[in-house]
């Protein structure tokens, strides 16, 4: 037997005593006796099944979440027709028609989009039945290099969708009036797509005509 006398308690160890018990004590049953959770396998990522309508098909695809709706198109269903350029939203390149409103597909995560319909640039017309906006194009000669292209007649038809709706922009001087497709609006509804071969009056005259308008 222990006689009392011997023991010998310090100031410190009373306090990690304490601590320790506080600690123990504001946990909750299960937690301290839920063992530890799964280390997820090395290399492995969080995937989900995605359904797009593309083009007026459907393809359901396994993706890893941060797969963007650019690489969706471009890597896993050979549209390539969709360009990449800056791949921060800033050149309008990818730019395609998501339920009928114009995005930067680069930006956006196909994961978020389950059951949306999607138009690219493969999409809007064939080499023998063009869109309207693909004809205007090949008779203004909007483009030079046509990298930038495809992005620039899906941006331009997503445009032309919103001043028919009314939609105002930064330049409109009445937001409560329908838009006219003046030279302003025009340029400004277009400045987020960038053209470095500078075709910009070219395309210009294309929308111009699809819109049945002179600039």
């Amino acid at each position: 037997m222990i006689h009392p006398d011997s023991l010998t308690v310090s100031r410190r160890g009373v306090l990690i005593a304490g601590a320790a018990s506080a600690a123990a004590g504001t946990l909750p049953t299960d937690a301290m006796a839920a063992p530890d959770a799964p280390t997820p396998a090395p290399g492995s990522v969080p995937s989900a099944r995605v359904t797009l309508e593309i083009n007026g098909q459907q393809h359901t695809l396994e993706l890893d979440n941060r797969t963007t709706l650019l690489d969706t198109l471009r890597e896993h269903l050979n549209l390539t027709g969709t360009k990449k350029g800056c791949d921060h939203g800033q050149c309008g390149a990818c730019t395609v028609l998501l339920d009928g409103v114009r995005i930067n597909s680069c930006l956006t995560l196909a994961v978020m989009h389950q059951g949306a319909k999607v138009t690219t640039i493969e999409g809007l017309g064939t080499p023998r039945a063009l869109h309207p906006m693909q004809a205007a194009f090949v008779k203004h000669d909007g483009y030079q290099c046509g990298y930038c292209t495809p992005g620039q007649i899906c941006s331009a038809v997503g445009m032309l969708d919103e001043v028919r709706r009314g939609i105002p922009s930064h330049v409109s001087a009445d937001i409560t009036a329908r838009p006219l497709l003046s030279p302003d609006e025009l340029r400004e509804r277009m400045s987020g797509n960038l053209c470095r071969c500078g075709a910009y009056s070219n395309i210009a005259e294309a929308i111009t005509e699809v819109a049945g308008v002179t600039a």
